[in-house]
């Protein structure tokens, strides 16, 4: 399943990162660990990440994310996959996961709405 339609409201579009963000998978209580993917685009409420290998839709699982400069705020939150693009050579888009975030706070979903605009300006 994608979304590739041009036609989204401005609440719904998602900012295109001018650089990528590294997202990383917290795989164990102990606070572990491991480089996931990069975000390709990040909106309030949820995100894209480049994968060649997605996980299943209904996957929920944890993420650590960096908002770079001029937010530098690092925050954790559990994700949801609610949509996935498997590679095909003949597809003109990437392969990867849509995330939606399942418990980011009204402060950081405001510093992503903010970073996201700044990239945009």
């Amino acid at each position: 399943m994608t979304h590739e339609t041009d036609e989204k409201s401005p609440s719904q579009r998602r900012r295109n990162l001018r650089s990528p963000m590294i997202a990383l998978n917290i795989i164990a209580q102990d606070g572990n660990r491991t480089f996931f993917g990069y975000i390709k685009n990040i909106s309030r409420g949820g995100l894209f990440i480049s994968s060649i290998n997605p996980r299943d839709l209904g996957n929920r699982f944890n993420l650590e994310i960096s908002l770079p400069t001029p937010i530098n705020r690092t925050f954790q939150c559990q994700c949801e996959v609610v949509w996935t693009r498997r590679f095909s050579p003949k597809s003109p888009y990437e392969p990867g996961m849509g995330l939606r975030f399942l418990d980011i706070s009204d402060e950081v979903s405001e510093l992503i709405d903010r970073w996201a605009k700044q990239q945009t300006d």
